[in-house]
């Protein structure tokens, strides 16, 4: 049995958010000692290594909360939790492609600056007229 700082060192997810995953449904409820400490178990360990992984994947709460039921009936077809990843990479790719519009806005900004003052700044001028901007972002 582990207690929630042991849970927390081995798995590298803090306490904080061992607890709120517990109330999202995500953990179930600890077992409590006789002095009313939360104790894990090596499933408890498992299942946030599991939640963490895909947290650190950019899967949300619910997806989550969706895979772990899968997980729970394996003799089910993966095409489910397939679509979840794909939904997920989709996710990934649209930041990705936002990222790097936001990376040539700042770029082209960013040295278009020659001024030596404040009042002749790009970077400034830019923030306070949108109009300046080479793209949507």
């Amino acid at each position: 049995m582990l207690t929630i700082g042991e849970l927390s060192r081995r798995t590298g997810v803090k306490v904080p958010t061992i607890r709120y995953y517990e109330q999202m449904g995500l953990m179930a409820a600890a077992e409590r000692s006789e002095g009313n400490q939360r104790r894990y178990e090596t499933r408890d360990r498992d299942r946030l290594s599991f939640i963490k992984h895909a947290r650190d994947l950019g899967f949300t709460i619910e997806a989550i909360r969706e895979l772990l039921d899968l997980s729970a009936h394996p003799e089910l077809p993966c095409a489910d939790a397939d679509n979840i990843a794909v939904r997920q990479l989709q996710a990934v790719r649209d930041k990705i492609a936002k990222l790097r519009l936001l990376e040539q806005e700042l770029s082209r900004i960013a040295t278009r600056c020659h001024g030596d003052q404040v009042k002749d700044c790009y970077v400034i001028q830019s923030l306070a007229n949108h109009e300046l901007c080479k793209t949507e972002h």
